[in-house]
């Protein structure tokens, strides 16, 4: 009898035991099943920034992730900051567009598979262009102030490094919905670009002067540019530092 209810107690104590492993496992551990995440930054939208972001976990510390987004054309965003109110008249209806791609290795501190804290090295190119704006600039000649319109247009890139830290979570019991928090990232590189103004107005030497002393006053911080003109108008090169921000949150599946 004593037998029968040691082994009895045997089996009780293993099935508990075995429960609780069960139970452990399926509240701690990330399935590796799981390997890939899709993904958008939902707080991008707010600047017409339309991503698509994808994650694929290598291992459990080791993930590689790759982005792609388009800033949809509209007004240059903190256009006054950088600019005064003499020289931001002179822009009219002035548009801008953008893309950028990143890849971006994660090294993850947390449980990983994609879960935790990490912190993740990336490359990103950029390209900036211009719809067809007005730009006028004011000609004096004998006290006498003429108003000169021209038409502008250009584009630029920018390739740069950076480093991303934050932190990505799953909010649900089946770990497939994803809070990826970008708490800040930052990167610096350098960029080219080719801006023309043109005129249907025959420039005079006097008349190219002012228009490229006007174009250079503007004084565009962390930009450097060089003027040209000629009879047609002006040619502008932009060839400087390309820096730029990171931060937001962003939501999505993993499968």
């Amino acid at each position: 009898m004593k037998k029968l209810l040691f082994f009895i107690s045997a089996l009780l104590m293993s099935e508990i035991s075995a429960q609780d492993v069960v139970g452990n496992t399926t509240q701690n551990s990330v399935p590796e099943d799981k390997m890939n995440i899709i993904k958008t930054n939902v707080t991008a939208f707010a600047f017409r920034n339309i991503n698509l972001f994808y994650e694929r976990s290598i291992n459990r510390w080791f993930a590689i992730n790759v982005g792609f987004g388009t800033v949809l054309e509209g007004s240059v965003p903190f256009m006054n900051a950088f600019l005064s109110k003499e020289d931001e008249k002179d822009f009219q209806n002035i548009r801008v567009k953008a893309s950028n791609f990143t890849i971006e290795p994660r090294f993850y501190i947390g449980e990983g598979y994609g879960k935790g804290f990490y912190f993740a090295p990336y490359y990103r190119y950029s390209k900036v262009s211009s719809n067809t704006f007005d730009f006028m600039y004011d000609y004096n000649a004998l006290g006498t102030t003429y108003e000169i319109p021209l038409k502008g247009k250009g584009d630029a890139n920018g390739n740069s490094g950076g480093l991303m830290v934050g932190a990505q979570f799953f909010l649900n019991k089946q770990h497939n919905l994803v809070l990826d928090f970008w708490i800040a990232g930052a990167h610096y590189g350098s960029g080219t670009g080719d801006f023309t103004l043109r005129s249907d107005v025959l420039l005079t030497p006097e008349m190219q002067a002012q228009l490229k002393k006007e174009i250079e006053n503007l004084d565009i911080p962390f930009v450097k540019y060089t003027v040209e003109t000629n009879s047609n108008g002006a040619n502008i090169n932009v060839n400087g530092p390309w820096a730029g921000l990171r931060s937001g949150f962003s939501l999505g599946y993993r499968f």
